[in-house]
């Protein structure tokens, strides 16, 4: 049953250009399905998460773990009463932004960028549903509906000045009332993807050995798990003992935001969709204990995977690769692929214009093409040549 605070799709703000409805789906069941047909969302199987993609096949990838917050998004918003569909879409799209080599491709692009206006991931994928992918007759983009584009822009909260070019640029036709926050159903997307990469790292980092699950039944949240798993099942395989206590984690982290959620909808007392949007404050979110231990748990990610020397050897190895291809297409467009030239002609001379073209290019690139066009430009010294075959 749907809570009055839900966002309906019967009720949507529309499209920049309108379309007649589909007689099976609503609106965000379209939105939904055409984040899943978009080149950028294809693109995302080969995207790091948190190692490069190719280092080995079961780390999570930007393509699994957006499946992964989806997943979480549709249970949490179930729950709740909220269009799961709307959910969806935004869980789907909300890494369709990020570059090849995750987080150290989006800092090297930002430093590149900062001239011509920076680069941020949650920009850049306003601008490929609403500009780069070209597919349809009668629009760029993906026209998606009004409230899909809103979470996609403020999913993680307001976005205040200065706001970033690109996002600008979509509210020039689609004003997406960036000073409030999003709806009920875009912020559990955006709790679904904390739950979703606090569980799945911790999973990648054991597997990659960064640390021990001793280490990991030390920790808060994660000491009782494996506490209640010795419990139930003593003497437990190694590999299933600790697949068990992560699948507990995940649990306590979903039901602690459901009733969170919960206790603030009683407490706010909601009429419609607009009210989530101005109660001032996020709405779904952890409850403070949980978010407590959380912050220590992510520390204890922070230092011992996401810059494990290992990590960060490979993200100064990266960097590099984004930082001679930036300047090399800046100098030579003409070596862009041919659907890119028409671009370039159209700003012949606008060096900031260039630039965005060039980082549209690069951003979209996966992090094995960007790996494979580092090495055919700079030749066989490249990192490139060391790839497993």
């Amino acid at each position: 049953m749907r809570a009055p605070f839900a966002c309906d799709p019967t009720q949507t703000r529309g499209r920049r250009v309108p379309e007649e409805e589909s007689t099976f789906r609503s609106p965000f069941q379209r939105d939904r399905d055409r984040i899943i047909h978009a080149s950028a969302f294809r693109r995302l199987k080969h995207k790091t998460q948190v190692f490069v993609e190719h280092e080995g096949d079961y780390f999570r990838t930007r393509l699994t773990h957006s499946i992964e917050v989806a997943q979480v998004a549709r249970t949490i918003a179930r729950a709740l009463g909220l269009d799961e569909d709307l959910t969806e879409a935004v869980a789907l799209a909300h890494d369709l932004g990020h570059p090849p080599f995750g987080h150290t491709g989006e800092d090297a692009l930002q430093a590149l960028m900062a001239p011509h206006g920076g680069f941020d991931h949650n920009a850049q994928a306003i601008r490929i549903v609403t500009h780069l992918e070209r597919h349809y007759a009668e629009f760029d983009g993906l026209n998606l509906s009004w409230e899909t584009l809103e979470g996609i822009a403020k999913h993680n909260g307001p976005v205040l000045p200065p706001i970033h070019w690109a996002l600008a640029a979509c509210c020039e036709t689609v004003d997406l009332e960036l000073s409030t926050h999003a709806s009920a159903e875009a912020q559990v997307a955006a709790i679904a993807d904390d739950i979703a990469y606090n569980h799945h790292d911790l999973h990648d980092g054991l597997r990659a050995e960064l640390f021990s699950t001793d280490e990991l039944a030390a920790l808060p949240i994660l000491d009782a798990c494996f506490a209640e798993v010795d419990r139930l099942y003593p003497g437990l395989n190694y590999y299933r003992r600790r697949h068990e206590a992560l699948r507990r984690f995940f649990g306590v982290l979903v039901e602690d935001v459901i009733a969170y959620a919960r206790t603030e909808l009683a407490a706010l007392v909601p009429r419609d969709a607009a009210d989530i949007r101005a109660a001032g404050r996020p709405i779904i979110r952890f409850s403070k204990p949980v978010f407590d231990d959380l912050k220590v748990i992510r520390d204890f990610l922070f230092h011992r995977m996401y810059r494990a020397p290992a990590v960060v050897e490979m993200r100064r190895e990266v960097t590099a690769v984004v930082h001679d291809l930036f300047p090399h297409f800046i100098a030579h467009p003409d070596e862009l692929p041919k659907q890119w030239r028409k671009d370039v002609e159209e700003v012949s001379g606008d060096e900031t214009a260039l630039a965005r073209i060039v980082c549209d290019y690069i951003s979209g690139m996966t992090d094995r093409f960007a790996l494979q066009t580092h090495a055919r430009v700079f030749g066989a010294a490249s990192r490139e040549n060391r790839l497993p075959v």
